[in-house]
Protein backbone atom coordinates (compact mmCIF):
# COMPACT_ATOMS: atom_id res chain seq x y z
CA UNK A 1 0.00 0.00 0.00
CA UNK A 2 1.06 3.64 -0.40
CA UNK A 3 -0.38 6.26 1.38
CA UNK A 4 -0.39 9.95 1.07
CA UNK A 5 -2.05 12.03 3.58
CA UNK A 6 -2.88 15.57 4.26
CA UNK A 7 -4.04 17.62 7.25
CA UNK A 8 -6.95 20.41 7.10
CA UNK A 9 -6.38 20.09 3.01
CA UNK A 10 -8.38 17.43 2.30
CA UNK A 11 -8.59 17.86 -1.54
CA UNK A 12 -4.70 17.84 -1.68
CA UNK A 13 -2.75 15.38 -1.77
CA UNK A 14 0.05 15.49 -0.13
CA UNK A 15 3.95 14.59 -1.21
CA UNK A 16 5.20 11.82 1.51
CA UNK A 17 5.24 8.75 -1.10
CA UNK A 18 5.67 6.34 1.68
CA UNK A 19 2.06 7.02 2.84
CA UNK A 20 2.40 4.03 5.13
CA UNK A 21 4.73 5.35 7.21
CA UNK A 22 2.28 8.24 8.27
CA UNK A 23 -0.92 6.52 8.00
CA UNK A 24 -0.45 3.66 9.51
CA UNK A 25 1.14 5.82 12.10
CA UNK A 26 -2.18 8.12 12.97
CA UNK A 27 -4.17 6.72 15.88
CA UNK A 28 -7.14 7.19 13.27
CA UNK A 29 -5.99 3.85 11.04
CA UNK A 30 -6.28 2.25 14.19
CA UNK A 31 -9.85 3.33 14.71
CA UNK A 32 -11.21 3.16 11.35
CA UNK A 33 -9.61 -0.84 11.67
CA UNK A 34 -10.69 -1.31 15.17
CA UNK A 35 -13.18 -3.64 14.38
CA UNK A 36 -11.42 -6.19 12.58
CA UNK A 37 -12.26 -9.55 13.67
CA UNK A 38 -9.54 -10.88 16.04
CA UNK A 39 -11.42 -14.21 16.82
CA UNK A 40 -11.38 -15.06 13.22
CA UNK A 41 -7.80 -14.15 12.97
CA UNK A 42 -6.55 -16.30 16.00
CA UNK A 43 -8.47 -19.07 14.10
CA UNK A 44 -6.08 -18.52 11.13
CA UNK A 45 -3.32 -18.32 13.78
CA UNK A 46 -4.58 -21.96 14.73
CA UNK A 47 -4.95 -23.53 11.79
CA UNK A 48 -1.80 -22.35 10.39
CA UNK A 49 0.71 -22.89 13.01
CA UNK A 50 -1.06 -26.60 13.38
CA UNK A 51 -0.91 -26.88 9.38
CA UNK A 52 3.08 -25.85 9.74
CA UNK A 53 3.57 -28.62 12.69
CA UNK A 54 5.80 -26.02 14.24
CA UNK A 55 8.40 -27.56 16.54
CA UNK A 56 7.81 -26.18 20.19
CA UNK A 57 9.57 -23.14 20.86
CA UNK A 58 9.74 -22.30 17.01
CA UNK A 59 10.97 -18.97 16.56
CA UNK A 60 8.14 -17.13 14.13
CA UNK A 61 8.22 -13.75 12.62
CA UNK A 62 5.54 -11.49 12.13
CA UNK A 63 6.43 -8.93 9.46
CA UNK A 64 4.84 -5.82 9.25
CA UNK A 65 2.77 -6.75 12.85
CA UNK A 66 1.22 -3.19 13.51
CA UNK A 67 0.73 -3.37 17.45
CA UNK A 68 1.86 -6.85 18.34
CA UNK A 69 -1.53 -8.07 19.31
CA UNK A 70 -1.25 -11.73 16.72
CA UNK A 71 2.59 -11.69 17.90
CA UNK A 72 1.21 -11.63 21.30
CA UNK A 73 -1.12 -14.70 20.37
CA UNK A 74 1.44 -16.59 18.70
CA UNK A 75 3.73 -16.25 22.13
CA UNK A 76 1.12 -17.67 23.56
CA UNK A 77 0.74 -20.56 21.79
CA UNK A 78 4.41 -21.09 23.06
CA UNK A 79 6.44 -20.18 19.91
CA UNK A 80 9.61 -17.26 19.92
CA UNK A 81 8.24 -14.64 18.67
CA UNK A 82 9.79 -10.99 16.97
CA UNK A 83 7.16 -8.90 15.68
CA UNK A 84 8.55 -6.44 13.22
CA UNK A 85 6.89 -3.13 11.96
CA UNK A 86 7.94 0.36 9.74
CA UNK A 87 5.92 2.26 12.35
CA UNK A 88 7.54 3.24 15.52
CA UNK A 89 4.00 4.40 16.85
CA UNK A 90 3.15 0.81 16.64
CA UNK A 91 5.91 -0.83 17.95
CA UNK A 92 6.17 1.10 20.30
CA UNK A 93 2.81 0.23 21.80
CA UNK A 94 3.41 -3.37 20.88
CA UNK A 95 6.79 -3.03 22.98
CA UNK A 96 4.84 -2.70 26.45
CA UNK A 97 3.69 -6.63 26.20
CA UNK A 98 7.24 -7.73 25.48
CA UNK A 99 8.86 -10.90 27.41
CA UNK A 100 11.61 -13.33 27.27
CA UNK A 101 9.86 -15.04 24.29
CA UNK A 102 8.09 -11.82 22.63
CA UNK A 103 10.23 -9.07 21.43
CA UNK A 104 9.56 -6.11 18.87
CA UNK A 105 11.32 -3.76 16.74
CA UNK A 106 11.24 -1.35 13.77
CA UNK A 107 12.03 -3.21 10.65
CA UNK A 108 11.98 -1.94 6.98
CA UNK A 109 10.61 -5.64 5.05
CA UNK A 110 13.08 -4.88 2.30
CA UNK A 111 16.04 -5.55 4.87
CA UNK A 112 16.63 -9.02 5.74
CA UNK A 113 17.28 -10.35 8.66
CA UNK A 114 20.59 -11.40 10.70
CA UNK A 115 19.08 -14.34 12.50
CA UNK A 116 17.10 -16.98 11.15
CA UNK A 117 12.99 -17.65 11.61
CA UNK A 118 11.40 -21.25 11.48
CA UNK A 119 8.31 -19.16 10.02
CA UNK A 120 7.31 -15.82 8.81
CA UNK A 121 4.32 -14.60 8.64
CA UNK A 122 3.40 -11.69 6.48
CA UNK A 123 -0.62 -11.14 7.24
CA UNK A 124 -3.55 -9.69 6.26
CA UNK A 125 -2.87 -7.49 3.20
CA UNK A 126 0.59 -6.69 4.34
CA UNK A 127 2.89 -6.40 1.25
CA UNK A 128 2.42 -4.32 -2.08
CA UNK A 129 2.46 -1.09 -0.52
CA UNK A 130 6.13 0.24 -2.14
CA UNK A 131 5.68 2.66 -4.92
CA UNK A 132 8.64 0.81 -6.99
CA UNK A 133 7.15 -2.31 -7.80
CA UNK A 134 10.93 -3.45 -7.70
CA UNK A 135 10.44 -3.34 -3.85
CA UNK A 136 8.37 -6.04 -3.92
CA UNK A 137 10.77 -8.63 -5.31
CA UNK A 138 12.97 -7.16 -2.72
CA UNK A 139 10.53 -8.27 0.44
CA UNK A 140 10.12 -11.49 -1.02
CA UNK A 141 14.14 -11.93 -1.39
CA UNK A 142 14.41 -10.63 2.31
CA UNK A 143 12.01 -12.88 3.91
CA UNK A 144 13.99 -16.07 1.98
CA UNK A 145 17.10 -14.68 2.95
CA UNK A 146 15.39 -14.70 6.66
CA UNK A 147 14.33 -18.00 6.59
CA UNK A 148 16.21 -21.26 8.77
CA UNK A 149 17.11 -24.14 6.14
CA UNK A 150 13.67 -25.84 7.18
CA UNK A 151 11.79 -22.65 7.89
CA UNK A 152 8.12 -22.09 5.73
CA UNK A 153 6.99 -18.25 4.83
CA UNK A 154 3.50 -17.30 4.52
CA UNK A 155 1.85 -14.51 2.88
CA UNK A 156 -1.68 -13.77 3.29
CA UNK A 157 -2.82 -11.19 0.74
CA UNK A 158 -5.95 -10.18 -0.77
CA UNK A 159 -7.84 -12.30 -3.88
CA UNK A 160 -7.58 -9.40 -5.84
CA UNK A 161 -10.12 -11.06 -8.34
CA UNK A 162 -12.82 -11.00 -5.70
CA UNK A 163 -12.43 -7.78 -4.19
CA UNK A 164 -12.65 -5.98 -7.91
CA UNK A 165 -15.57 -7.81 -8.47
CA UNK A 166 -16.94 -6.84 -5.52
CA UNK A 167 -15.52 -3.17 -4.78
CA UNK A 168 -17.52 -0.88 -2.84
CA UNK A 169 -17.37 2.48 -4.95
CA UNK A 170 -18.16 5.06 -2.00
CA UNK A 171 -19.31 4.54 1.93
CA UNK A 172 -19.61 6.21 4.82
CA UNK A 173 -18.18 4.74 8.25
CA UNK A 174 -18.60 5.94 11.17
CA UNK A 175 -16.45 4.70 14.35
CA UNK A 176 -15.88 6.26 17.07
CA UNK A 177 -18.64 9.41 16.15
CA UNK A 178 -15.91 9.63 13.34
CA UNK A 179 -17.59 9.78 9.70
CA UNK A 180 -14.94 8.08 7.47
CA UNK A 181 -16.22 8.66 4.02
CA UNK A 182 -14.21 6.38 2.08
CA UNK A 183 -14.04 5.96 -2.26
CA UNK A 184 -12.52 2.85 -3.78
CA UNK A 185 -11.35 2.94 -7.00
CA UNK A 186 -8.66 0.83 -9.60
CA UNK A 187 -6.05 2.35 -11.76
CA UNK A 188 -3.06 1.26 -12.99
CA UNK A 189 -2.94 -2.05 -11.73
CA UNK A 190 -2.96 -0.54 -7.65
CA UNK A 191 -6.41 -0.69 -5.74
CA UNK A 192 -6.79 2.84 -4.42
CA UNK A 193 -9.08 3.73 -1.36
CA UNK A 194 -9.29 7.17 -1.21
CA UNK A 195 -10.60 8.01 3.50
CA UNK A 196 -11.69 11.74 3.89
CA UNK A 197 -12.74 13.14 7.19
CA UNK A 198 -13.14 15.68 10.43
CA UNK A 199 -11.95 15.50 13.77
CA UNK A 200 -12.08 18.59 16.45
CA UNK A 201 -12.65 21.12 13.74
CA UNK A 202 -9.61 19.78 11.43
CA UNK A 203 -9.66 17.94 7.74
CA UNK A 204 -7.95 15.02 7.00
CA UNK A 205 -7.19 13.03 3.42
CA UNK A 206 -5.41 10.00 3.43
CA UNK A 207 -5.06 8.02 0.15
CA UNK A 208 -4.48 4.13 0.21
CA UNK A 209 -2.67 2.31 -2.29
CA UNK A 210 -2.39 -1.33 -2.83
CA UNK A 211 -0.56 -3.71 -5.83
CA UNK A 212 -3.17 -5.48 -6.93
CA UNK A 213 -1.80 -8.65 -7.43
CA UNK A 214 -3.01 -11.72 -8.37
CA UNK A 215 -1.42 -15.37 -7.90
CA UNK A 216 -0.16 -15.59 -11.50
CA UNK A 217 1.70 -12.24 -10.72
CA UNK A 218 3.14 -13.62 -6.83
CA UNK A 219 4.30 -16.75 -8.82
CA UNK A 220 6.36 -15.09 -11.01
CA UNK A 221 8.08 -12.92 -8.56
CA UNK A 222 8.48 -16.02 -6.97
CA UNK A 223 10.15 -17.78 -9.74
CA UNK A 224 12.32 -15.00 -9.58
CA UNK A 225 13.31 -14.24 -6.60
CA UNK A 226 14.23 -18.66 -6.84
CA UNK A 227 11.16 -19.34 -4.00
CA UNK A 228 9.37 -23.18 -4.14
CA UNK A 229 5.59 -22.21 -3.44
CA UNK A 230 4.18 -25.11 -1.86
CA UNK A 231 0.61 -24.52 -1.06
CA UNK A 232 -2.46 -22.21 -1.85
CA UNK A 233 -5.61 -21.88 0.32
CA UNK A 234 -8.52 -19.20 0.02
CA UNK A 235 -9.44 -18.64 3.89
CA UNK A 236 -8.49 -18.77 7.57
CA UNK A 237 -9.95 -22.13 7.46
CA UNK A 238 -7.46 -23.40 4.77
CA UNK A 239 -10.32 -24.35 2.44
CA UNK A 240 -8.77 -24.75 -1.09
CA UNK A 241 -8.37 -21.33 -3.27
CA UNK A 242 -10.74 -20.78 -6.09
CA UNK A 243 -10.09 -17.82 -8.22
CA UNK A 244 -13.05 -16.51 -8.07
CA UNK A 245 -15.02 -17.00 -5.04
CA UNK A 246 -11.95 -16.93 -1.91
CA UNK A 247 -12.03 -14.07 0.00
CA UNK A 248 -8.00 -14.47 0.46
CA UNK A 249 -5.06 -15.82 -1.19
CA UNK A 250 -2.73 -17.23 1.24
CA UNK A 251 0.86 -18.84 -0.39
CA UNK A 252 2.89 -21.10 2.10
CA UNK A 253 6.18 -20.87 0.33
CA UNK A 254 9.96 -21.18 1.41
Amino acid sequence: MSVTHNESIPNQDGDNQNWYSSWFDTPYYHILYKDRNYREAQVFMDNLTHYLNLPEKAKVLDLACGKGRHSIYLNQLGYDVLGADLSENSIAEASTNSNETLHFKVHDMREPFEEKFDAIFNLFTSFGYFENDDDNLTTLKAIKESLSEYGFAVIDFMNVTNVIENLVPEEVKTVDEIDFHIKRYLEDGHIFKQIDFEDKGRKYHFTEKVKALTLKDFQELMDEAGIYLLDIFGDYKLKKFHKTESERLIMIFK
